[in-house]
């Protein structure tokens, strides 16, 4: 699109409102050679030029605080961006703060309460360095004893991908528990790794003193929420909502999905948000805003800037709303059954 200008041509049909941008790291840390989640970290540098970027391209930087009212308002206004964090790590406070603060960028980071607390299970990345650590490991999966040479990077590429999507498709505790087996197996400690990358309760009420801070909810344990009981999937919602309203001294008015696909939270939780009161409610759904939003503010979409493509060329593109518009334009052409194969086929 971006070579064949396609994005200019169809950008005058997709009518954009704004965009919610979705980050996990901000880090100057290089590359590995066994990185798989290194699409969760983008440079200091990346981040830099992107918000210089929608600047040129006419936005306005906004809170999600101001997103519903220019939703609503029918005044000819610029189009907005604002930018959301996951997860709350120090890297977002060293790295990603200075740059937002130098621009005068407000930014929302979403905080899962036992992460804060220093007891949160980041399984992606205890997974990673536990088939980092091992040559070889055994896994019972779905009845048979998998076994996983660890030699080389692409035997640990290949490890991960399996390993993850079966994981994915876990209940959540039972999921957990096989990730703290490897980490044993490993002799890594996962609680340490959650207490060097994410900030402290202490960390985060000194930033959130900046008014340029916005701190959203993130639930407790960072459960795929659509995997839980309806009550379970209410409580940590709430109760990550009123942990962070006492620890901060203000209402917690903002809330992001883990993962926040359509397979971790469905209308169940975008209901469960309304009634807790948030003004915004944001999924991993890749998409940006328009004015129908307005009636769906706790199912917002974002648009990953992602560590693995970072290109300004893919953020014009994706700014112009072109790629999206085609896609729309696909799945409205294209019957459902036919969707689905293409789709299959690409897993």
């Amino acid at each position: 699109m971006h070579v064949m200008r396609a994005d200019g041509l169809l950008a005058r049909f997709s009518q954009v409102n704004g965009v919610v941008f979705m980050l996990h790291h901000v880090t100057p840390t290089p590359p590995q050679d066994f990185d798989p989640n290194g699409h969760l970290r983008v440079t200091p540098e990346f981040l830099d030029d992107v918000i210089g970027q929608v600047r040129n391209a006419g936005f306005d930087f906004i809170s999600l605080d101001d997103i519903p009212k220019r939703l609503e308002s029918r005044a000819q206004e610029k189009p907005f961006a604002a930018f959301t964090l996951d997860d709350g790590y120090k890297d977002n406070r060293d790295y990603a703060y200075p740059i937002f603060k130098r621009h005068n960028v407000p930014f929302t980071i979403y905080i899962p309460t036992d992460f804060a607390d220093g007891n949160g299970e980041l399984w992606w990345l205890v997974l990673e360095e536990a088939l980092r650590r091992l040559s070889v490991t055994r896994i019972e999966m779905s009845g048979t004893t998998r076994e996983f040479q660890l030699r080389t990077t692409s035997e640990k590429d290949l490890a991960f991908d399996v390993i993850y999507g079966w994981l994915r498709q876990l209940p959540e505790r039972q999921a957990r528990d096989v990730v703290q087996r490897l980490a044993q197996d490993a002799h890594y400690d996962q609680r340490q790794l959650c207490r060097d990358l994410v900030m402290t309760w202490d960390e985060i009420r000194a930033l959130a003193r900046d008014p340029l801070v916005t701190i959203g909810g993130h639930t407790r344990t960072h459960y795929a929420l659509a995997k839980l009981s309806a009550a379970e999937a209410r409580e940590e919602m709430q109760d990550s909502v009123a942990r962070l309203s006492t620890e901060l001294g203000s209402p917690c008015r903002h809330f992001s999905y883990p993962y926040g696909c359509e397979h971790s939270a469905g209308q169940r939780e975008f209901d469960v948000a309304r009634e807790l009161g948030m003004a915004t409610a944001v999924t991993t759904r890749k998409g940006l805003l328009y004015r129908s939003h307005t009636d769906h503010l706790t199912a917002l979409p974002r648009l990953s800037l992602n560590g693995g493509f970072q290109d300004s060329r893919f953020v014009k593109v994706l700014l112009s709303g072109a790629p999206f518009a085609a896609l729309h334009a696909w799945q409205s052409l294209v019957p459902q059954r036919f969707r689905d194969v293409a789709r299959t086929s690409q897993i």
